[in-house]
């Protein structure tokens, strides 16, 4: 994905074609990353990849992680390159990533934040979310619906995937965006050791295949 190539995201909709938010891929097994908030009461969610490559992922292909915000989808045959992801255990404040949503946008990590994540079903209180200094049109393209829900958020000196974006994440401050880092707890902690074997990361976030 290098610093910000919107051609390696895979869309996500629900079954009648609604676009539900974005994802990315984080392994060669075809494992996508994206916001619970996409895939949250789907039976079936379908990937729409660059090329018009398309697949669509039955109930038993998505692990959800409501607690985390999160959720994995796996798929097969998207042709989308796996991204590296963040190894570092915290996220500096003042560190400025990239953003898809409406395009890329430049944004800056204030530092943790707990926030609420409104699912269908419950609240869940998730306590080391990010905040993010995005600006107001910024902010604007982040409400709840769009498509910018499972975004990566990209460090701009690195190109790593720091955190994954959420539009139902509810914070402090209404006017800052919110995401979720990747932390190596339950399905994430295998998928976090695949990614760095095999998807070159460095600086601050080298790993073995860098």
């Amino acid at each position: 994905m290098g610093r910000g190539d919107l051609a390696t995201l895979v869309e996500i909709c629900d079954p009648a074609g609604r676009p539900r938010g974005t994802g990315f891929l984080a392994d060669h097994h075809g494992t996508v990353v994206t916001s619970h908030e996409a895939v949250d009461g789907l039976a079936r969610v379908i990937l729409h990849a660059p090329g018009d490559l398309t697949w669509l992922a039955e109930a038993e292909a998505v692990t959800a992680l409501p607690e985390s915000g999160l959720a994995l989808v796996r798929t097969e045959g998207l042709g989308v390159r796996p991204v590296a992801l963040a190894t570092r255990p915290e996220i500096e404040p003042g560190t400025y990533v990239r953003i898809a949503a409406h395009g890329w946008r430049e944004a800056r990590v204030l530092g943790p934040a707990a926030v609420t994540y409104t699912a269908s079903d419950r609240f869940h209180v998730l306590a080391d979310a990010l905040e993010l200094a995005i600006g107001t049109e910024g902010a604007e393209a982040l409400r709840i619906g769009g498509r910018a829900a499972g975004g990566p958020v990209l460090d701009t000196a690195t190109g790593t995937v720091v955190a994954v974006l959420g539009t139902a994440l509810h914070g402090e401050r209404p006017a800052a965006g919110y995401a979720v880092p990747l932390r190596p707890d339950g399905p994430l902690a295998a998928l976090l050791r695949r990614n760095a074997a095999t998807v070159p990361a460095y600086g601050p976030d080298l790993n073995l295949a860098g």
